[in-house]
């Protein structure tokens, strides 16, 4: 039997992190994964489908080329070959991964890996049955797309996001269930490349975790871009008896049925828990998650959890931060817990959408008095220049010590301008800190300085 210092099941973002951290800090490590490198935000997420929206984004401008003083004469697109390049982009990432194993030198044993009691774990591959040893064994094996009784997948024409990033031909009718980042960056997708598409929302608004000024701002504009959108709505069945799909959907005045080729399911996701021995070694679970301490030790010694099998945020940066942490801990370093209140959430729809900290709502019925300042993209410089002025920058202090409770914007380009304000309320900045730190003219984080000067009226171009 191999015998390692640790081992982590799963290689997704939370585990092929955790692993090359345990290398650096002198553990003797192997990683276990049935399927690719890199897990499902490499090979089926989050890069792959950046690329899908890359594709639809530069067809738009193509399309829009006479707003910039341009001609582009019978603009069209294989959609086959959009596919495929984000497919390539994919491969070329988990290959990636492969090379980073290899530099860290952590042996990667491929298989289905199953906890045994005594810090074992039982691997079954084409090659047959082996057993591994480690003194900590992290489970980082992620989640799926959540299946629901009244939406059952068939993969071919109701489908979850994986077939949605490989579907053979396009379709031209397309429901999207569920708005949540998943939902609204393939809806986004395909409408930007020709279908056409509805979202159905069980909830109020779309992107319900945002901040509701945010969410009317989206709707707005993906009104705009030709999107139908359903909210208050539920899909009750499907039919799937005929050439398409048949959604029947229940609102407030009464039931619809609407027909499509497609129908996709994004309404959330199940954790990837079952069959993987956790009852066998007495790890205890509550609603599909394991329960983990601050630094993701389960309630059996040596075994840790991390990622999405656990309570935290089910996101790829949340899930690479607490595998460092647990390492961390592991090999004895003073670190510190993670900060779940400040954890930015992106979703890479146009406008893209970033956000971190407390909504207006939030902030409210936590009993803060608040400064509130929004500064809209129109009347940006750079925004107006690049031909990207919808959305804005929503900021929310508290009015007695100037914290910055809360950070909201929508935009071109805003998922990488969300980093000041997290670094901003990890440092315990105040809103005059931010107001008097001299933004770059003309950039689109102006708006951020610009939101702040708002909140304390002292906004210049509003």
């Amino acid at each position: 039997m191999s015998k390692f210092d640790v081992i982590v099941l799963g290689s997704g973002p939370g585990g092929y992190v955790a692993a090359i951290r345990a290398s650096q800090l002198g553990f003797k490590t192997a990683i276990i994964e049935k399927e690719s490198l890199g897990g499902i935000c490499l090979n089926w997420g989050c890069i792959p489908t950046k690329a899908l929206l890359k594709s639809a984004q530069v067809f738009e401008y193509l399309k829009h080329a006479e707003n910039y003083g341009l001609s582009a004469k019978e603009v069209d697109y294989d959609f086959g070959a959009v596919v495929s390049r984000s497919r390539g982009v994919a491969d070329g990432m988990s290959k990636g991964v492969q090379f980073l194993m290899k530099k860290n030198k952590i042996e990667v044993i491929n298989g289905f890996g199953k906890l045994k009691p005594g810090k074992k774990v039982e691997v079954k591959s084409d090659s047959g049955t082996t057993e591994y040893s480690a003194d900590h064994i992290i489970i980082a094996t992620g989640a799926r797309s959540r299946q629901l009784p009244s939406l059952p997948q068939d993969g071919k024409k109701v489908i979850g996001y994986r077939e949605a990033m490989s579907l053979p031909k396009q379709p031209k009718k397309m429901i999207v269930v569920g708005s949540g980042a998943i939902g609204i960056e393939f809806a986004y997708f395909y409408n930007s490349m020709g279908t056409e598409v509805t979202v159905v929302e069980y909830l109020p608004n779309i992107v319900p975790v945002e901040d509701e000024d945010v969410s009317k701002q989206l709707e707005r504009s993906f009104k705009k871009a030709g999107v139908k959108i359903m909210t208050s709505a539920e899909v009750t069945k499907v039919d799937t008896s005929g050439e398409g799909v048949k959604a029947t959907v229940k609102t407030s005045k009464g039931e619809e049925v609407l027909e499509a080729d497609i129908v996709l399911s994004a309404v959330g996701i199940k954790t990837n828990i079952e069959n993987i021995g956790l009852e066998d070694v007495g790890i205890a679970v509550d609603r599909d998650k394991i329960l983990v301490n601050d630094y993701y030790q389960t309630n059996i010694p040596g075994y840790y959890a991390i990622g999405d099998v656990t309570p935290g945020q089910a996101l790829a940066h949340v899930a690479s931060a607490e595998g460092i942490l647990c390492v961390e801990k592991i090999a004895g370093m003073h670190v510190e817990a993670l900060d779940y209140g400040n954890i930015p959430g992106c979703t890479y729809c146009t406008p893209e959408i970033a956000s971190v900290g407390l909504t207006e709502k939030q902030a409210k019925e936590k009993g803060y008095d608040i400064k509130v300042g929004k500064f809209p993209f129109s009347a940006s410089g750079k925004a107006k220049a690049a031909g990207n002025p919808d959305g804005f920058v929503k900021v929310i202090f508290d009015a007695k010590y100037g914290e910055w409770l809360g950070c909201h914007m929508i935009g071109a380009g805003v998922t990488d301008m969300i980093a000041e304000a997290v670094v901003a309320r990890k440092l315990e900045t105040t809103g005059h800190e931010v107001l008097k730190a001299v933004h770059p003219h003309p950039t689109m984080s102006e708006a951020v300085m610009e939101a702040v000067a708002d909140a304390y009226g002292e906004v210049i171009h509003l």
